[in-house]
């Protein structure tokens, strides 16, 4: 139990004898300063995490509980100093050793370069010369142990006269569970971290409530009207060359949707726009970004479906992300009809943008399994609606024809080409199509924030025109990237360079 970190280096770690490893422990909260730097260096460390769940329900056994006896913040600074310096630790969580002891210090061994022995999963029981005065109370099972013992199958109940101190050690301990490379889970194997569509979305700030979060620290409440019934609207925004293009009427659709659904206290426009500027400003996203701008009714005092639980007022979210168009609008997607029907006025408006999407998904799993990009939705009369995702239009004999937005979303792209097709001296007409029109259509294409003008070059089996972008759409999509280029809401200190 030497006290001395040079004493415990020269004289044990780097001493005389024979044996090639050596294994010493160091409790966080009790860090012995001014350790070398060829000890951190050439040492080979690992971080042993716990719960703090598990922790605190015996701590008063021994001391008072509190935020330096958990140690947790001394060890997210010795995970941060041994990352400068090159040497990022494995990190373990005793939930898994316990739960699987073989495979966790396996892996372990294997990061260490260490030789794994099966001697690992036995010891002598205690007491032993080298245990403190405190070992028989804080490890009153352990202390009895020859071997790891699986966990019990319920925890014990939490005392909730720790709460505030939960709440402050949690995420500390989150933050490096996210560093172990093993994690079990309660309701199903772990997947693989998959991989991002763009790598840079990896490392992002996004604004929930009143604050920036990072990624994966950015969440709503568990009570929030979004997760209990999808209760919320929301829009899709794109940045170009410092510019957020129809912001405004972005803004407008936004409003009519919350007050549609009588949203109360909500944010007012200025405080969504400054919301949007400063995710924007603090990512560093002045282009080719796109933004998801949610507002929602707000945290419940309870569950329940009603509204009159909402007592805090809405929730914004400004999810800003990299993101180039994601249709192929050079060469042109593929669309299947969905057998889902778009939803009806009767049921539930589409004029309104809510986050309630189910309607929408349904239709694009159809596309889905049938490799296309996206799934054509009719009306219940059989006509042409949009598709899961975006508003449609079809060239036919020099007219530009879109559906009426009666089951559709009137949608600010759509509004913005129709206006193009009119400026280019185009025939525009909006009408009910059938699906055998745009079987036999010159050209089609569809709109959205998200895809901006995207060509479409085969539906259901069917080739449109000759199965290449055609002039009309090409026509547009200049001008629709012109109109980009020069229109939309500077944002606040870009300086174009």
């Amino acid at each position: 139990m030497e006290a001395d970190g040079n004493k415990v280096t020269n004289d044990i770690i780097f001493g005389p004898g024979r044996k090639k490893y050596r294994f010493c422990k160091h409790i966080s909260k009790q860090r012995l300063q001014g350790l070398t730097d060829d000890l951190m260096k050439k040492g080979k460390h690992f971080i042993l995490i716990r719960n703090p769940l598990d922790i605190l329900p015996s701590f008063d056994k021994v001391v008072p509980p509190s935020f330096f006896e958990l140690g947790l913040a001394e060890l997210v600074c010795i995970y941060n100093e041994l990352c400068e310096i090159g040497k990022a630790p494995p990190v373990i969580d005793s939930a898994e050793l316990q739960q699987d002891p073989e495979a966790t210090l396996r892996g372990l061994c294997n990061d260490l370069e260490i030789p794994f022995q099966p001697a690992m999963f036995k010891w002598e029981a205690g007491p032993k010369p080298i245990d403190g005065l405190w070992a028989p109370w804080w490890y009153k099972s352990v202390h009895k142990s020859t071997g790891f013992e699986k966990p019990r199958k319920y925890p014990q109940p939490f005392p909730f006269s720790f709460y505030d101190l939960l709440e402050q050690s949690l995420p500390l301990y989150n933050m490096l569970r996210r560093h172990v490379k093993k994690k079990s889970s309660l309701l199903s194997p772990p997947l693989p971290t998959p991989n991002l569509p763009v790598p840079a979305n990896e490392k992002l700030l996004a604004w929930v409530g009143d604050e920036i979060a990072p990624r994966d620290s950015a969440k709503v409440s568990v009570f929030d009207s979004v997760v209990q019934g999808g209760d919320s609207v929301w829009e899709g925004l794109r940045v170009y060359n410092g510019k957020i293009f129809k912001l405004e009427e972005h803004l407008d659709r936004l409003f009519d949707s919350a007050k549609a659904l009588a949203f109360e206290n909500v944010p007012t426009r200025d405080e969504i726009k400054e919301a949007i500027f400063i995710s924007l400003i603090r990512n560093g996203m002045f282009d080719n970004s796109h933004i998801r701008l949610s507002l929602t009714r707000g945290k419940k005092v309870t569950s329940g479906m009603s509204p009159a639980f909402n007592l805090y007022g809405c929730t914004l979210i400004v999810l800003a992300e990299w993101k180039p168009p994601v249709y192929d609008n050079t060469h042109g997607i593929v669309l299947v009809t969905a057998t889902t029907r778009r939803n009806s006025p009767n049921n539930l408006d589409s004029k309104i943008h809510h986050n309630n999407l189910l309607n929408n998904i349904l239709a694009k799993i159809e596309g889905n399994n049938a490799k296309a990009d996206d799934a054509i939705m009719l009306d219940q009369d059989g006509y042409l609606s949009e598709t899961n995702a975006t508003n449609i239009f079809v060239v036919k004999k020099g007219r530009v024809l879109t559906p009426h937005a009666d089951y559709c979303l009137p949608g600010i792209t759509r509004a913005t080409v129709m206006d193009l097709v009119v400026k280019e001296q185009l025939i525009l007409e909006e009408r009910r199509i059938s699906l055998s029109e745009v079987h036999t259509a010159d050209e089609v294409w569809t709109t959205g924030t998200m895809g901006e003008l995207s060509p479409v070059v085969k539906v259901d089996g069917r080739t449109i025109g000759n199965g290449e972008v055609g002039p009309v759409t090409r026509r547009l999509q200049a001008a629709y990237k012109k109109l980009t280029e020069q229109s939309g809401v500077p944002i606040p200190t870009y300086l174009k360079t």
